[in-house]
Parts: structure tokens; sequence; C-alpha cells
């Protein structure tokens, strides 16, 4: 699958896989700028993408910025539809106590590009019994 990027900035740098077999490719910031305990952010990456047909991409946290920083995409996963294109901008959270610094070429954010399966909608009157029915949140308890 090819995945077509237009650099909107001079800066923007391109995604970009950190390893061979990883899932997603590193995202990264244009611009400086902080982002104090408990607020978000929109952080431009400067780039635009073309997604092939029936996918989307999604943007999720960096596993580092989370445990070492609690900086965390605020929507996670973002979706960027495949008829989008504007450029990328992440929403981050700071759940951290302390200030974070964002700062260009940095790594805010990664992107997985995923398969879409469209749905055909059908209004029922009933739907079909399971084992689970009904039961939601915490239904099947804590323990083994």
């Amino acid at each position: 699958m090819n995945l077509q990027i237009q650099k909107l900035h001079p800066d923007a740098r391109l995604p970009k896989y950190a390893h061979p077999g990883d899932a997603g490719m590193d995202l990264s910031a244009i611009e400086s700028m902080t982002i104090e305990p408990r607020q978000t952010a929109l952080v431009a990456t400067g780039i635009a993408i073309a997604l092939p047909p029936n996918t989307e991409a999604q943007v999720r946290p960096r596993s580092g910025l989370a445990l070492k920083h609690s900086l965390t995409v605020l929507n996670s996963p973002g979706t960027i539809d495949e008829g989008y294109r504007g450029e990328i901008k992440i929403i981050l959270i700071n759940h951290g106590s302390t200030a974070f610094e964002i700062t260009p070429g940095m790594r805010i954010a990664q992107m997985v590009i995923c398969p879409v399966i469209y749905a055909n909608i059908q209004e029922v009157s009933e739907l079909s019994d399971t084992l689970r029915g009904e039961g939601g949140f915490g239904s099947s308890g804590i323990k083994n």
C-alpha cells in the first residue's frame, strides 16, 4: 500500500516507522509550545495525507510519553477519514503535574493505517439472544 504525504511546512517531517514490524509510524510536531498540567493543546504536524480507498488513519499516543510524562492523545484513537485532505493536527492532553515542552521535530503521536468495513444498517424489532445478554460494565467481574 502506498500512502501519499504532502509537506505543508518546510520543517515538517514525514512519518516513519521506528522499527521493522511496527504498526504505528511516528508523527512529529512542527511548532514549540508548552502544555500546562491538565491542559490540552492542538499541535500541528505540517503534513496532509491521501489515504487509499477503504482505509482510515488512527492517531494514537506514544507509550513513552504517556508513561514518563502523562502526555497522551485526548481523543484516542483519533480518526482521520479517507476523504480528509487538511493538515494533521494532534490533540494532546497533559495529565501530569508539571508543564510539558513540545519542540519542533519532537515525535508526539503515532499513526496506524487500518482497513474500514462499511456496514449495511438494518433496523430490527429485536436482537438475537446471547449468553452475555445485557450484562455490561463490570459484568464479568475482576477475578478469575
